[in-house]
């Protein structure tokens, strides 16, 4: 690689307390010859906090694909280029992932610079199990997809994070409680390292009813965990939605047959499991 050639950094800036920056970061950013960023005008009062004159430039989801040649043109010119986002850790339901992929196809240096993260934040505080999680980015806006979202969160075995707006957070948890009952623990995490920061704890219904307590509960950036499902519970609401699509098409007895051998479940416990469902109650019906 050409000495020359400059470095592509990936910031992590504070989520909310001004002095979560790195001493590090705030090296990176004023020797940068550039500062891409999420919002100018935020990011904007961060470099002036810290008496920062590097030049900022604009890049999210809308003109990310326009801005990468310019971009890539610069780091081949040897200049070096800070990204970073709104705030936390670029990349993370944000933007840069074009950038990045293509500045590593090209054979740019694409450096981390570690710092603040709001899901890692949440997590360390959580009380849940954080050996294991999987992190499913925003909760979709529109009903179908979000429904479609905890179906997959109801039968996921480790700590679930998501990320949700004071616009939808009420919502998202009244189609949660419905979906997860009362034997999974929700934790969210409200406006963390920010002055108001706030952490709820119990089943959906109980956050539910915690941020109903208040409308200054309702606003800020919010990180919802759910506990993941213990296993045989995560098998069996699995096998209860095979079945569900299965009976749907299918007489029962044809259902509980495909189903046992799908699973691996003893074809007694199917076939119970089926007639349940109350699809048909008709044992002999092919």
């Amino acid at each position: 690689m050409n000495s020359k050639t400059g470095v592509l950094h990936v910031v992590a800036t504070p989520i909310g307390n001004l002095g979560d920056l790195s001493s590090r970061a705030r090296e990176t950013l004023q020797q940068a010859d550039l500062v891409l960023a999420e919002d100018t005008r935020r990011t904007g009062v961060l470099m002036r906090h810290f008496n920062l004159g590097t030049p900022l430039s604009s890049f999210h989801d809308h003109n990310e694909r326009q801005q990468v040649p310019e971009v890539l043109r610069r780091l081949s010119a040897g200049e070096n280029i800070a990204l970073v986002s709104d705030a936390g850790t670029p990349l993370i339901s944000d933007p840069g992932y074009t950038l990045v992929s293509a500045a590593r196809e090209q054979g740019f240096t694409v450096s981390p610079v570690p710092g603040p993260c709001a899901l890692v934040a949440a997590l360390s505080a959580s009380g849940l199990p954080v050996d294991r999680f999987v992190f499913e980015g925003f909760v979709p806006a529109r009903k179908g997809a979000r429904q479609a979202l905890l179906d997959r969160v109801a039968v996921e075995e480790r700590t679930v994070v998501l990320y949700e707006s004071s616009h939808r957070i009420l919502e998202t948890l009244e189609d949660m409680s419905s979906v997860l009952g009362p034997d999974r623990a929700v934790v969210i995490g409200r406006e963390i390292s920010k002055r108001f920061e706030t952490f709820y704890r119990g089943d959906a219904v109980d956050v539910l009813e915690q941020l109903r307590a208040g409308t200054e509960h309702q606003y800020g950036e919010f990180v919802v965990m759910v506990e993941g499902a213990p296993a045989q519970d995560a098998d069996e609401a699995m096998l209860r939605k095979l079945l569900q699509l299965l009976l749907d098409e299918l007489p029962v007895k044809t259902a509980s047959r495909i189903a046992a051998a799908w699973s691996g479940a003893g074809r007694n416990r199917v076939y119970a499991l089926a007639l349940d469902l109350g699809k048909n109650n008709d044992p002999d019906s092919e």
